[in-house]
């Protein structure tokens, strides 16, 4: 392999929480009583996903590919967002090699979600679950993570053509 067939990306992304909407994480419905504001189900790992993806395609991002002015993507379910990212990435002749991503909040403890959402996430791209990483931490009551006002999540992802 030509190590010009070798793309690294990173993908960044920030919901605010608020109460009686549904938690969205990595494709899977997470059960709290809050979750993301967004125009689309506000899946922040799947949004970081999709940015480190076209990032590493040199792409642009996500915004530009769906943007929240766009009422097509009013409320979409983010698995179809990533599926759409992957065709496009697919078209320039990319591949995803391996994903490592973390979801930042106070709570709830993410740990028992994790091999769903990895399970997910590979389903949705057409790779194997051992290639995707998902972690979870919080901020230690720390900013808006810690603070319950907000969830992050970052991803790099390697790409291969």
């Amino acid at each position: 392999m030509n190590i010009n067939d070798i793309r690294i990306g990173y993908g960044y992304d920030v919901h605010r929480l608020d109460d009686g909407l549904p938690l969205w994480l990595g494709g899977v419905r997470i059960e709290h009583t809050r979750g993301c504001v967004a125009h689309s189900d506000g899946d922040v790992l799947l949004h970081a996903i999709c940015d480190a993806i076209l990032g590493a395609a040199a792409m642009r991002d996500i915004g530009h590919h769906f943007p929240d002015s766009d009422d097509r993507y009013k409320g979409i379910d983010s698995k179809i967002l990533l599926r759409r990212t992957i065709e496009t990435v697919a078209a320039k002749g990319y591949a995803v090699g391996n994903i490592d991503s973390t979801i930042s909040m106070q709570r709830p403890k993410l740990k028992d979600y994790i091999p769903l959402m990895q399970q997910t996430i590979a389903d949705t791209i057409g790779i194997d679950a051992d290639r995707v990483s998902v972690k979870a931490t919080t901020t230690e009551r720390l900013g808006f993570e810690g603070d319950e006002s907000g969830v992050s999540a970052s991803a790099v992802v390697l790409l291969t053509r």
